[in-house]
């Protein structure tokens, strides 16, 4: 793998970080401006929505650009908007400048993927594209914990200066190490139809909504599933981390192999088996205690290896259908986004209306309808 991937890595693992860095302090952050924490909660909706929508905008802007120049941009942009948080007077401005993080970070992650591809050997695209990816995962196991951290011990606004930090280094990583990597050349024979990719982002979609419609409730499902709260909670919320490693090992390895839709339909059985887990243990299937942790530890691990292994396989196979567009990597991300927010919308619902055990249900059903979308429309792999 060449070396300069990790570099690549250093860039989504600050984005990534940046975008949740000051979750643990949210109530005292309100409590200090002056808003209540559901307000507060908006500067996250802020930065998702701003990098959703316009992050294919600026794609396509950007699209003839060099890869290095437009990830230096993003980086630097971040950095900037990372400090001026740190000492902004007060919330409508913070809001703003949150925005505005979005959309740096919009434009540096798409330009991440792109340039490891390019950067990568054919049978290595796939773990090329995992790798990078892997600097999200390393942001929620490491990079949002450090956050937290800093921010007890400094003061929340200390939280916005350590992104800054991490858009430094990554940037001075870009700079030193990272040759330049010329735009994707344009697509001979037109535009990509989208009836030939639309089951990609469907797919993408309906992952990521499955999976957070479980994991922004994980509390409540640990608390009803296994009998844990409070600090016990992070041990289970550490069993994401560790399966979303797992799952980009064995999904960079397929996208390798240019696996298709037999793995991805693989991925979303394992995905429904793992919220039925979840449903069983909040009717409390296995005995009080050990057991019943075990369970739900168990689905909760199974849930993000089965999200984190189809992912590479749908970039892979993205990036071969639309050769490498900077556009259609973001719009991926936007589909994220998007179905990160339906996820925790539905799952709030489903708790308000039925109670703990509904939110895995919801998730199950998610699940199940992107199974049936894919084996009946998802596309077929491009000839080389």
């Amino acid at each position: 793998m060449n070396p300069r991937i990790f570099v690549l890595t250093m860039v989504t693992f600050a984005f990534g970080s940046s975008a949740f860095i000051f979750a643990g302090l949210l109530e005292v952050m309100a409590a200090d401006l002056g808003v209540t924490t559901a307000v507060a909660g908006q500067l996250q909706t802020a930065f998702v929505l701003t990098s959703a929508v316009l992050g294919p905008f600026v794609a396509w802007a950007l699209g003839r650009l060099d890869r290095k120049l437009t990830i230096v941009l993003g980086l630097s942009l971040g950095l900037a908007l990372h400090l001026a948080c740190a000492f902004t007077p007060d919330f409508g401005t913070l809001f703003i400048l949150r925005a505005l993080a979005g959309l740096a970070g919009a434009i540096s992650g798409p330009s991440a993927s792109v340039a490891a591809v390019q950067l990568a050997p054919p049978e290595r695209r796939g773990s090329a594209l995992a790798m990078v990816s892997g600097g999200m995962t390393l942001a929620f196991v490491l990079g949002i914990p450090m956050g937290s951290v800093v921010g007890s011990v400094f003061g929340w606004r200390a939280t916005f200066v350590f992104a800054a930090l991490l858009s430094g280094l990554a940037l001075a990583g870009v700079l030193i190490f990272m040759p330049r990597v010329p735009a994707p050349p344009k697509r001979e024979g037109g535009r990509v139809a989208v009836a030939a990719i639309w089951p990609l982002y469907a797919t993408t979609f309906l992952t990521f909504a499955a999976n957070m419609t479980l994991n922004l409730y994980i509390a409540p499902i640990v608390r009803v599933g296994a009998g844990v709260t409070g600090a016990g909670v992070g041990i289970f919320q550490a069993m994401i981390g560790v399966g979303s490693i797992a799952g980009l090992w064995l999904g960079g390895r397929a996208a390798d192999r240019d696996a298709g839709k037999a793995w991805v339909i693989q991925g979303f059985l394992i995905q429904a088996c793992a919220m039925s887990t979840h449903f069983a243990a909040t009717h409390h299937a296995a005995p009080p205690g050990l057991p019943s942790q075990i369970l739900v530890a168990f689905a909760i691990f199974l849930a993000a290896t089965a999200l984190f292994s189809i992912t590479p396989v749908i970039q892979n196979r993205l990036i071969r259908m639309t050769e490498g567009a900077p556009v259609a990597l973001a719009l991926n991300g936007s589909v994220i986004s998007v179905g990160q927010a339906l996820g925790s919308a539905l799952g709030g619902a489903a708790l308000a209306a039925f109670g703990v055990p509904a939110i895995p249900a919801a998730a199950l059903a998610m699940s199940l309808t992107g199974l049936v979308i894919l084996v009946l429309v998802f596309p077929r792999a491009p000839r080389a």
